[in-house]
């Protein structure tokens, strides 16, 4: 699940006034990167519904530094303590959770879990099928069926210090054929089906077949495709009735959408190939000039140089290629990094003319593809529309928006749109969060420039941290097409995406960085860490109990790999039972 770990950085990112939060390795230990055998490490590897597994206590410093005063509070806590960390549960749901939690270790349950839900159906009637899902899969996993069902839950977990992530989880139960069909027709423009050999298109970012069930290989992210823009309209005002349900359960919510619901998916793969043509362009120039080892943030190419150099490729007149670079900061300093090449790329203008990309091989601006139809650039500018309607909601409400990330093909689009949000709405605070995929090879590099970015334009930056949940996708389609794999090459190597991270000066004990665990799942992580004073959050999915069916598949497949693979959970879940039973606690009921 891509909620393992998220951050919100709530530092006002002024220029010379930034709030320097830093975490010292030696203080701070970290569970996650706790030296581990090869079999203990796996669960980790394959599922991310829990990041931080180690059994031991920690100690944590929470540390306030002015020029007069510097505090340092220690907090312990003891993830072993079942009493603390199961108090919010009764006993019928530590009951549930083991039962659910074993019944997830059973292969032909989690492989034939459809046909089973189909035949319960079949057997015990609407009714009578709802309440066993209700008792079991539904009830530990789905907050309830609407907005008004789900504040019970919220309210208790509240206080008991974790916080929700909203997230209405119906999902549309096609088979890989309709699947494949809707990709298809979505993600390849008329132009490109009359001239399918025209244009300058990557096989990356061009549609396959093979892969167009963007289902497959993933268990734990939900996948919409597109119909038609009423379609569109309709699950952007599902979103809207979450930021809303999200604002009246809580003063503090997140609310989370996918851009892939907003719109035809076809311009995301466009633009995103553009951005990457352009930020491969960059770096290009940058090895022209010698630069090409330097960090992304430290490449900076010489003005009068670059100028040159583009005028002796032909990119444009000399006349041109100056007006380019006369902006009100750009170029004022001699140099251009990157953060000031991707200004020169626009999104609020026409769409058919941001498919414009450099041919390193000629250096020759080439269109990425034919022209826009009519109607497709009116689908593009209605996706940007719904974008900018749920960023409103949200801070209309009071509800932080995230923005979930997607296949990589899609992501730097999904990126740069988010980012247009967060200019426009995080000038008070944090309201838009943008998410990075910590498993990809970039994500570092991403995170520093769109940090650095904020600190120099004033706004807030908000961003969610996840390990990522295409993996197996990814590397299937890089290896099937023939790409480079975007997907760092160990855990290790993902593991230092977080650990980088310090360098950013972001501590868990400044409530500048946010905990995240799925509801059901890591209940003796989340609640110790909520009850200790850390912000803590459920990712809190919620809808009536047929249509969230795909979702409780998805829950299951995943904790198939995760209890088969540890047995901590559970352990933790019968040894506080007998606790309770032995001390006459039979019938426990939370205070709160």
């Amino acid at each position: 699940m891509s909620y393992t770990k998220f951050v919100a950085s709530l530092a006002r990112a002024k220029s010379g006034n930034i709030n320097k939060i830093r975490i010292s390795p030696s203080r701070c230990r970290s569970t996650v990167a706790s030296p581990k055998s090869q079999e203990e490490k796996e669960p980790q590897r394959q599922l991310e519904g829990c990041a931080v597994v180690d059994a031991a206590p920690i100690e944590l410093i929470n540390q306030t530094k002015n020029a007069k005063d510097v505090r340092l509070n220690r907090i312990h806590i003891d993830f072993d303590n079942t009493e603390e960390a199961y108090k919010s549960k009764n006993n019928i749901e530590l009951l549930r959770s083991l039962l659910v939690f074993n019944l997830c270790r059973i292969d032909i349950l989690v492989e034939k879990n459809k046909e089973l839900v189909e035949l319960s159906k079949k057997l015990l009637g609407q009714r009578l099928f709802e309440k066993l899902m209700k008792m079991t899969f539904y009830g530990q996993f789905v907050a309830g069926e609407d907005h008004n069902a789900i504040k019970p839950l919220i309210h208790k977990n509240q206080a008991f210090g974790v916080g929700a992530v909203l997230d209405y989880s119906v999902e549309e139960d096609l088979t890989q054929e309709e699947a494949e069909k809707k990709e298809m027709d979505s993600c390849v423009s008329e132009a490109e089906k009359e001239s399918p050999g025209a244009g300058h298109r990557e096989k990356k970012y061009k549609a396959h077949r093979q892969f167009g069930d963007r289902r497959g290989g993933v268990i734990s992210a939900r996948t919409y495709f597109y119909a038609d823009e009423a379609k569109c309209d309709n699950q952007m005002e599902t979103f809207i009735n979450c930021i809303k349900a999200s604002g009246g359960a809580s003063n503090d919510g997140f609310s989370a959408i996918k851009m892939t619901a907003l719109g035809r998916p076809q311009f995301l793969l466009q633009f995103s190939e553009v951005l990457v043509k352009w930020r491969k362009f960059f770096n290009f120039l940058a090895a022209q000039q010698g630069k090409s080892d330097m960090t992304a943030l430290e490449k900076r190419l010489e003005l009068e140089q670059l100028k040159e150099s583009l005028t002796q490729m032909g990119v444009a007149a000399r006349d041109d290629i100056e007006n380019w670079f006369t902006g009100e900061k750009l170029g004022l300093s001699g140099t251009i990094d990157l953060l000031d090449w991707n200004s020169l790329i626009n999104d609020t203008t026409k769409m058919s003319n941001l498919l414009m990309v450099p041919n390193l091989e000629t250096g020759q601006l080439e269109s990425l593809s034919n022209k826009f139809t009519a109607e497709e650039e009116s689908q593009m500018k209605r996706m940007l529309q719904r974008v900018d309607i749920l960023a409103k909601h949200a801070l209309e409400n009071g509800v932080r928006l995230m923005v979930d990330a997607e296949q990589t093909y899609f992501q730097p689009a999904i990126s740069r749109l988010t980012l247009e949000m967060q200019r426009k709405f995080n000038r008070e605070k944090p309201v838009i969060f943008n998410t990075y995929q910590c498993y990809l090879k970039e994500a570092y590099d991403n995170v520093t420039l769109d940090v650095e970015l904020s600190r120099r334009e004033g706004w807030y930056f908000g961003a969610k941290l996840v390990r990522g949940a295409y993996m197996y996708q990814e590397r299937a389609r890089a290896q099937e097409i023939g790409y480079e794999d975007p997907i760092n090459p160990d855990y290790e190597a993902t593991n230092r995406m977080y650990h980088k991270m310090n360098e950013m000066g972001l501590s868990p004990t400044e409530n500048k960085v946010y905990f995240g665990q799925l509801l059901g799942m890591c209940d003796q992580i989340s609640f110790p860490l909520g009850q200790a004073g850390f912000p803590v959050y459920k990712y809190v999915p919620y809808g009536p109990v047929n249509e969230v069916i795909p979702y409780l598949s998805r829950r299951a497949q995943e904790n198939r790999g995760f209890m088969k693979g540890s047995q901590r959970e559970r352990s933790l879940l019968w040894n506080e039972l007998t606790r309770r039973f032995l001390g006459g606690q039979i019938f426990y009921k939370p205070a709160y």
